[in-house]
């Protein structure tokens, strides 16, 4: 188990190096961010004393060294708009994306795990067809037409619910079903999949033939020996969830969080907030699948041996 630990970091360390890589690369391929902050009206002088003080000057290669050094440091310098350390300016924001990420994790799985196993259960009846029914339709509305539609709805037709910001209740409603949408279908399929897969085998017989009831033998010993399949897919959506959901379903709602943030910043070429956004993001993204891998490879015994 100790190498396979191993091996999952090296991949990680190796998966975070290239990212920030191609984010430097990505940012420097955009232009001149004097130029589009500040436009026309910056002197000669003030323009070449701005570039100098944001360390602009050096050569490309340069900058990419001096970018490394503080991304190992810690040192991802300071935001061209705020003029803050970057570590604040995306820190602040860390709470309320934060929020709506474990907000529309939770009712992904209040949902999503009772519709898959309402669906294995009766999956010959309309029960099971209305179920299959939601997930297809979860695959094919994307978050942003889903976010659009709601806002049109809820909030300029009924004028039920907020659309801008993140100060009550009210105000996570639409956010958390948008970024939902796609993971509760996901969830769905593959909780109903790994539920029939389960509920076929002799184990299932043996137990029900034993006289245990039908809830003890579909959770304890359908849901439980399916939970394997069921975790690695809630880490791999989750994942996918932070790094691009956000992103959309912040800006559409203008939620203050790091997905608003990255937005803005990618407009102004705010290249110190660009990157170590993208870099935290990534951190979130790494971190969440090396987690579900090692808690996959746990709770398969076969598995882990496999990968030791």
């Amino acid at each position: 188990m100790i190498p396979y630990l191993i091996r999952v970091a090296v991949k990680s360390v190796v998966t975070l190096f290239a990212i920030a890589t191609i984010t430097f690369i990505a940012t420097r391929l955009s232009g001149n961010p004097i130029d589009t902050f500040l436009g026309d009206g910056l002197t000669e002088e003030g323009r070449a004393e701005l570039i100098r003080y944001f360390q602009l000057d050096g050569s490309l290669w340069q900058q990419y060294l001096a970018f490394m050094r503080g991304a190992v440091s810690g040192e991802f310098g300071l935001s061209f708009v705020d003029r803050r350390p970057v570590t604040e300016v995306v820190s602040d924001r860390l709470w309320a994306s934060g929020q709506l990420l474990l907000a529309s994790v939770a009712f992904t799985l209040l949902v999503a795990i009772p519709l898959g196993i309402l669906g294995a259960i009766y999956r010959k009846s309309w029960i099971g067809s209305a179920v299959m029914m939601v997930a297809f339709a979860g695959y094919a509305v994307p978050s942003f037409i889903l976010a659009i539609v709601m806002v049109l709805v809820f909030s300029y037709w009924l004028n039920w619910l907020p659309v801008v910001g993140n100060g009550s209740f009210a105000h996570f409603i639409m956010p958390t079903i948008a970024m939902s949408g796609v993971l509760i279908a996901a969830l769905t399929r593959f909780t109903r999949n790994a539920m029939l897969d389960v509920l076929g085998q002799d184990f299932i017989r043996t137990a029900r033939a034993k006289g245990l009831g039908e809830a003890r033998v579909v959770l304890r010993h359908g849901l439980g020996n399916a939970g394997v399949t069921v975790i690695s897919v809630i880490g791999l959506q989750v994942a996918g969830l932070a790094a691009a959901g956000s992103v959309v379903v912040e800006s559409i709602f203008s939620w203050p969080g790091i997905g608003q943030l990255l937005v803005n910043a990618a407009l102004v070429r705010d290249y110190p907030v660009l990157q170590f956004g993208v870099i935290t993001v990534a951190v979130a993204v790494v971190a969440i699948n090396a987690l579900t891998d090692v808690s996959y490879a746990l709770a398969d015994p076969r598995i882990r041996l496999a990968r030791s």
